[in-house]
């Protein structure tokens, strides 16, 4: 049956209503969260007291400055927004009527000429200060408000990578980088762009911080003694891991090392295949030196936010082996610049499986971190030569091999007596292990007829790697008999730095958890949603329940089941009325069955970010956190006792 035009009129309002009160219901009607596009500097030294700059969209009201670890404490000294239409309209028609009334009260000397005309200079500077304009700043739409925090730092605090985030009136703003160590900062004076002034730096080593606008090059002159082990590293995408706005998605920062002549001693746009360019340069004279950071086609933004690592630092180039098997000692060989011992042991013991960070100490100066891998499988060494197929190094799954392509062209080939029907996993670890090597993977049977190939494998777990390089295999074995796993570089290089982990094994199913978003703003006795994501491993497909862990009284997660079939689903996560108004950091897990016996893995909070207009990544933060909006809740005022009444007689009436 047809239906007329109003019915169908009143079946949509029908539905926005309900729409609408649901979306009040689960909270998802809340106005838009605070927005940080960066911060500057991004870092600051362990016992000071310095200003920073945030930059970004919704920045109105700031009653709190949120950064992870402890130890870190901010206020907000000023804020500033472009005025709206409305205001400066309203602005110039009172600088329209100003002059008259400061002439007559001039005429009439009267008492409140000094605040007219003062009034006069404030609203003409209001006008003409290009920060009021949005015409000004309609570039960088993502810029359009600027916040100047006062950030003190403990003596103690921690020192390592950081989170900053901001409480307004609409919530908890996303984390952005904030670093705190313990060397000298020193920021840039933020020269005129294209000029060719070069800023004295002071005694190194030093943190320097500076920003990159178009066509700018940055300088700074290094005094340096002969034998001085150079170590100069840049962290720029590090620090914003994707600009949505822009192409590539992030600021490519490059550096160069020049002698007082200009001649170029050193060079670099990248540190193997991570953007952030780092140089190695031992000084042959003493004397002045240059060092240079620009954007490699010469871009620039307020948002291209850098941090250098200048003078002799420690820094690790690679470790071997890369990974260890829990509750043992593993004793790991380093390979770097300035470091105190080239050897280290690894205590696994007591530790789950996953990553771990290695670095030295080397006086008051810390090393840069490496990934450790922790795992649950047997480990042997890669045994050479092993090249080609009649030298092979034989190996019996299931075992995680450790090894290096160690030179251009290199092979490794591995052995395997497998049975008809039977399912092998062969994958590496290596980019994601901060490897160079771009691995290339090919399972061969006795013949030499390939049975099945790869080169590049997606971990949706690994959210900042742009070049996902490590290859995997999953295959069933077609007949008894004996295969060959080759391994190589795609590029064909090699080196030793050019470390891998080889995983021989059936399927191991498991999963990754990651919650979404990782900043969270919701009023009390109210529903916000979450998304939480499975990254399915080695052919999982079971359900996963998640769960929340430790979480105040009250809290309540609902919806809480994955689905066999679902990678991700929409939670909903109940606020009490009388929950903390002060920030609080909430943990997930989720469970699941794996032949029967039950595996339980966190919930790591992540943002999800944009590249370059189209590309998505989920990109893990520290903590996943929460502020209830609204004012403290108030204690239930006391039943009072009911009155209670005298009885009522009866009585007879005429």
């Amino acid at each position: 049956m047809k239906r007329s035009i109003w019915q169908v009129a009143l079946s949509s309002v029908r539905v926005l209503a309900v729409a609408f009160v649901a979306a009040a219901i689960c909270g998802a009607a809340a106005p838009p969260k605070a927005n940080i596009a960066y911060v500057f500097p991004a870092g600051g030294r362990q016992g000071s007291t310095f200003e920073v700059k945030l930059a970004g969209t919704r920045l109105d009201g700031v009653t709190n400055v949120v950064v992870s670890g402890g130890g870190v404490k901010g206020t907000l000294v000023e804020h500033v927004k472009p005025l709206s239409g409305k205001d400066r309209n309203l602005l110039r028609d009172r600088l329209k009527k100003l002059p008259a009334e400061i002439k007559k009260a001039n005429q009439s000397k009267a008492p409140n000429l000094a605040t007219l005309q003062k009034e006069m200079a404030e609203v003409r500077n209001t006008l003409a200060n290009p920060k009021n304009n949005p015409v000004v700043r309609r570039n960088n739409p993502g810029l359009i408000e600027d916040l100047v925090l006062r950030i003190t730092v403990a003596p103690n605090a921690k020192a390592g990578k950081r989170e900053l985030r901001i409480k307004t009136a609409r919530g908890l703003s996303n984390p952005v980088v904030f670093h705190v160590g313990g060397l000298p900062e020193y920021t840039e004076k933020e020269l005129k762009t294209n000029t060719k002034n070069v800023e004295q730096l002071p005694q190194l080593p030093v943190i320097v911080n500076g920003r990159i606008m178009p066509g700018d090059v940055d300088r700074f002159r290094l005094k340096l003694k002969k034998g001085t082990q150079l170590v100069m590293s840049a962290s720029a995408r590090e620090l914003i891991p994707y600009l949505a706005d822009a192409v590539p998605g992030w600021f490519q920062a490059t550096l160069g090392l020049y002698d007082a002549g200009g001649k170029e001693l050193a060079y670099a746009d990248d540190y193997r295949f991570n953007p952030d360019p780092t140089l190695f340069y031992e000084i042959d004279k003493d004397g002045e030196y240059v060092l240079a950071i620009k954007d490699a086609i010469y871009r620039g933004r307020e948002d291209f936010v850098y941090r250098i690592a200048v003078g002799e630092l420690p820094f690790v180039t690679s470790v071997f082996p890369m990974g260890g098997q829990v509750d043992t000692q593993t004793t790991v060989q380093m390979i770097g610049w300035n470091l105190p011992n080239d050897e280290l042991t690894m205590d696994t013991r007591r530790k789950l499986p996953g990553i771990l960070p290695v670095s030295v100490r080397k006086e008051r100066m810390i090393s840069n971190n490496m990934p450790f891998a922790v795992g649950t499988l047997p480990e042997r060494m890669e045994r050479e030569p092993n090249n080609r197929k009649t030298i092979a190094h034989k190996v019996v799954p299931a075992l995680v091999l450790n090894g290096r392509i160690d030179k251009p062209g290199d092979i490794d080939v591995f052995r395997i007596e497998g049975r008809k029907g039977e399912a092998i996993v062969a994958e590496v670890y290596a980019r994601r292990l901060n490897s160079p090597l771009d691995s290339t993977l090919k399972l061969t049977d006795a013949d030499g007829k390939t049975i099945k190939a790869n080169d590049d494998h997606e971990d949706r777990s690994a959210g900042l790697t742009t070049h996902q390089a490590d290859s995997l295999i999953s295959t069933t074995l077609p007949a008894d008999g004996t295969y060959y796993l080759h391994l190589g570089d795609a590029q064909q290089k090699g080196g030793q730095a050019y470390t891998y982990r080889l995983r021989i094994s059936g399927p191991q199913p498991d999963f990754d958890l990651r919650v979404v978003p990782s900043s969270l703003s919701a009023r009390g006795n109210t529903t916000i949603p979450i998304t939480v994501y499975a990254l399915r491993k080695d052919g999982f497909a079971g359900e996963i329940t998640v769960s929340l862990k430790g979480a105040p009284q009250g809290f309540v997660l609902t919806g809480t089941k994955i689905p066999a079939d679902k990678e991700q689903v929409e939670m909903k996560l109940k606020v009490p009325w009388n929950a903390s108004r002060e920030p609080m950091t909430l943990r997930l897990e989720g469970r699941g069955k794996i032949a029967g016996k039950q595996i339980v893995r966190p919930a790591i909070p992540a943002e999800d970010m944009m590249q370059a207009f189209l590309y998505r990544h989920l990109v893990p933060s520290q903590d996943l956190k929460l502020v209830v909006l609204g004012p403290p809740p108030k204690k239930p005022a006391p039943k009072k006792a009911p009155v209670k009444r005298p009885p009522i007689k009866s009585a007879k009436a005429r």
